[in-house]
């Protein structure tokens, strides 16, 4: 009976005069796969024989290269995402979560944000649900971090980076100051390193304000569990922006673990004990969730099992791409493409032209990539570059690392407002304040009508 239905469900969608394309995901491979289809199925979104849906929690995409200069005050938080239904006019837009994924039956249950959840209907479905951050059981983590993936903790780093600031300042406490003015990150990769470099520059700036706080009072430490930080810059880079690291007063606990932080009492492998307002979690990413939520094959690393043409191993009508996706890297047989943006990228072109191929029943391309090379922001005027084996530092690399995200940054519209960021912060010095209390923004009201009642 069951058997049945499928079938007579499989005959009407390919019976159906419109095909329907569902995107999971609204990151780097949801916009930009969404944006190559608007292009190449032009035609057939005009005529009304392919409608596209993209789902997503939230209405825009998230530049995350640029969360390090947003943190640090250099880029209006703005201007680092783009939002989805001014960029796809021609895709539907749905604000929510996938919380099942039926292929067999060409289904997902979506969940709105408000509202009973329902069953959409797909003739192709894309997974690009992107990544998650990878965390480890390590006692007071999830209360006492922060992660570093989206736009809102960029900002709330940055207000509380600020805030501590105005704590010890404030405070004649040597213990309360010594905790407010201690930083740790956790995780030597680009997220790492640059939510470091940039906020202890943006702090170094900052404390021209505040006369009880010299730099020797600051105390920046950066915990790695290899040997080495930022590998995809090469060996000699890497251990170029260390020793720079170190020449600006941070410390690095390389082949280091952390072993526990309840109540922000840091506790590590090499037996250091500290204590720590700001804890900094950005030692690895993991696919989203949705993977484990559905009937598509994963591999040993939990990530959905795709092929270089992106489409899933052994089903039809299915594609993935970016972090939630194993792609094999044909250039590198036996490797799999690494989870990082400019993959996803690449990745979300090739797939919107193998769906169109899909679609008019073409031959699909394989995603074949030539490695370009790496570029890291170390704070302002200072950067460091491996790009097609030159290798930069100083200036020239951080001006290659804005160039370089600068075209990559989706829409007219965001390259303008970022350039005109960076402009101002030519003649302007950058804020330096904290506004906290945008995060709990009913706090004062709320204290303001209990009072009243009291009263």
């Amino acid at each position: 009976m069951l058997s049945q239905a499928l079938e007579a469900r499989r005959a009407s969608l390919v019976n159906r005069k419109s095909k329907h394309i569902v995107i999971v995901g609204g990151g780097y491979v949801g916009l930009y796969t969404s944006l190559r289809l608007q292009r190449t199925l032009r035609r057939e979104l005009r005529d009304g024989t392919v409608q596209i849906t993209l789902i997503d929690p939230q209405s825009y995409m998230t530049y995350q290269p640029f969360l390090p200069e947003a943190a640090a005050g250099n880029i209006s938080p703005r201007h680092v995402v783009a939002p989805l239904r001014r960029i796809l006019p021609k895709v539907r837009i749905l604000n929510g979560k996938v919380s099942k994924v039926h292929h067999e039956a060409r289904t997902v249950t979506f969940e709105p944000s408000v509202g009973q959840a329902r069953e959409i209907q797909y003739d192709v479905i894309v997974m690009a649900a992107g990544s998650i951050s990878r965390t480890l059981p390590i006692p007071g983590l999830a209360d006492a971090a922060i992660g570093f993936k989206t736009v809102g903790e960029a900002i709330a780093l940055r207000n509380r980076v600020i805030a501590l600031l105005d704590r010890a300042d404030s405070s004649e406490d040597e213990d309360v100051r010594r905790r407010a003015l201690t930083f740790v990150v956790v995780g030597g990769g680009f997220a790492g390193i640059e939510a470091l470099a940039e906020l202890e520059d943006m702090t170094e700036d900052a404390i021209k304000y505040y006369p009880s706080i010299e730099k020797k009072d600051l105390r920046w430490v950066l915990i790695e569990a290899s040997n080495r930080i930022l590998p995809e810059v090469g060996p000699e880079m890497g251990e170029w922006t260390a020793e720079q690291l170190r020449e600006r007063g941070i410390e690095l606990k390389m082949e280091t673990l952390l072993q526990s932080c309840e109540g922000g009492l840091v506790k590590t492998s090499d037996g250091d004990v500290f204590e720590s307002a700001t804890i900094v979690w950005t030692a690895g990413v993991k696919a989203s969730p949705i993977v484990n939520a559905g009937d598509l094959p994963l591999d040993e690393r939990g990530r959905i099992m795709t092929t270089s043409r992106l489409t899933i191993t052994g089903v039809k009508g299915a594609f993935a791409a970016g972090d939630v996706a194993g792609v094999p890297d044909v250039t590198n047989p036996g490797q799999y493409c690494a989870p990082n943006a400019q993959h996803a990228v690449r990745q979300a072109k090739v797939l919107g032209d193998n769906i169109t191929a899909y679609l008019r029943g073409e031959p699909l391309k394989d995603y074949r990539h030539k490695y370009v090379g790496s570029v890291a922001g170390l704070g302002l005027h200072r950067g460091v570059a491996n790009v097609y084996g030159v290798k930069l530092r100083g200036i020239p690399a951080w001006f290659m690392h804005r160039t370089y995200h600068l075209s990559r940054v989706p829409t007219v519209n965001r390259k303008v407002r970022v350039m005109a960021d960076w402009t101002l912060s030519l003649f302007f010095k950058r804020e330096t304040v904290s506004l906290g209390e945008l995060e709990h923004p009913r706090d004062v009201f709320k204290a303001a009508a209990q009072g009243e009642r009291k009263a």
